[in-house]
């Protein structure tokens, strides 16, 4: 137990600095009058170093062992947010962003991959549950942290370095079993597509959601003119209620049509993103409140997205098709900012948005096309999977969902002791 609680609390760490770091990122980009499509650019080279970290990462892991890995790309990772403050230019920090996010996919591979060591079979779903608590709450909290000290200098570069190093202690003096590597996927996109276009497509919309709403989060907001708390509330606000809307919303998917609830979720967030889109320059309070709905309704899109396609798979498939999910996830992130940065650089800030009900209104249409194309063969009530929480991270906490067979479970590697 003890070493569970010491991973998980440098997970938190670990993700309060990414939280921190977007939120800096995209402060200063701001302030130096960067264009949102060069910041876009700057946000989506990170999530391009997380799908490159994705295939590279395990081979590194494999030539020289988890904690030698480990040690190389938590020192890079803690020494890159300084780099940022040294020289103020977008294609520096694009460059900087690719490599962060192929150390931290890495990290999070590595972590990951002894949470699954660590935590008891029995107890994997209970786990994984605990594991996506510790991630949204630790983001949200890192866009508060914006708020200490000058947001336009050093400081919170120092800090986000600080975070990296210090969540770097409790993983490190745990003493954890040599996992097994986790391999990088291998899947069919045409084979996933034609088993669900509508779970495919959600996942990469919801990549296209959450990539934006991150990286130009505090450029939307700084654009219509929030203050610095306006804008780290509505940022925090948004992904709580991601957090908390995920259950009502998921649950109900897992007696009615998923699709059908894709469906509805799509048009009412792009309505919400609409609204959104009107009250943006004059009503920052309104909008915090509606951040908390829209947060709540976009967040889901994933996890019904992967819930649906799990109920049309055999389960020993359950593994191979999430991660698809995931690198497909990771691929509309990489897309979206770029996207929505064009779209405020031409319309003005509050486009993002347009840019997000534009989104969401297109998969609405894709998704009741599907449903009117295709019945529905499997997934009725009775033979679905259950609907579980998801996020982002790397292939290895796939393993703790509760979905996947016994016999999928991550192993401890050779010449360890199983806990």
């Amino acid at each position: 137990m003890i070493s569970l609680t010491a991973l998980l609390s440098g997970v938190g760490m670990l993700v309060v600095g990414t939280g921190l770091m977007f939120a800096a990122i995209g402060a200063q980009a701001a302030i130096a009058a960067f264009s949102s499509l060069t910041t876009g650019l700057v946000m989506s080279a990170y999530f391009a170093g997380v799908i490159y970290g994705t295939f590279a990462c395990p081979i590194v892991i494999r030539k020289v062992g988890h904690i030698r890995a480990f040690a190389a790309m938590a020192s890079v990772a803690s020494t890159l947010p300084l780099l940022h403050a040294l020289w103020l230019n977008p294609w520096f920090w694009g460059g900087l962003r690719f490599v962060t996010g192929l150390c931290l996919v890495g990290l999070y591979l590595v972590v990951e991959s002894w949470l699954n060591v660590v935590a008891p079979s029995a107890q994997r779903g209970k786990v994984f549950a605990v594991y996506m608590v510790v991630n949204t709450v630790a983001l949200a909290l890192g866009q508060w942290l914006i708020l200490v000290g000058d947001r336009s200098g050093f400081v919170p570069f120092v800090m986000v370095s600080v975070l990296f190093s210090f969540a770097l202690l409790p993983i490190t003096l745990t003493p954890v079993d040599q996992p097994v590597v986790t391999e990088a996927p291998h899947f069919s996109l045409i084979e996933l597509f034609s088993i669900s276009p509508i779970g495919v497509i959600g996942a990469i919309v919801s990549g296209m959601l959450s990539g934006p709403l991150l990286g130009l989060g505090h450029v939307f907001g700084q654009g219509v003119g929030f203050s610095e708390a306006g804008i780290a509330t509505f940022m925090a606000a948004t992904i709580l209620g991601g957090a908390v809307f995920q259950w009502p919303v998921g649950h109900y998917s897992d007696t009615h049509d998923r699709r059908w609830v894709l469906f509805w979720v799509s048009v009412s967030c792009a309505c919400v993103a609409g609204v959104g889109y009107w009250l943006a320059r004059d009503y920052e309070g309104y909008l915090i409140l509606l951040g908390v709905v829209f947060g709540g309704l976009a967040f889901t899109v994933y996890g019904i997205s992967v819930a649906h396609v799990n109920d049309l798979v055999d389960r020993s498939k359950v593994l191979e098709v999430t991660g698809g999910l995931l690198l497909l996830n990771g691929v509309g992130a990489t897309i979206g900012p770029t996207l929505a940065g064009g779209l405020m650089d031409f319309n003005g800030p509050e486009s993002l948005m347009l840019y997000f009900a534009a989104v969401l209104g297109a998969l609405g249409l894709v998704a009741l096309y599907y449903i009117r194309q295709r019945p529905l063969n499997r997934g009725e009530p009775g033979q679905k999977s259950d609907y579980v929480v998801m996020g982002s991270g790397s292939q290895a906490v796939l393993q703790m969902d509760p979905r996947a067979p016994e016999s999928e479970f991550q192993q401890p590697g050779p010449g360890s002791s199983r806990h």
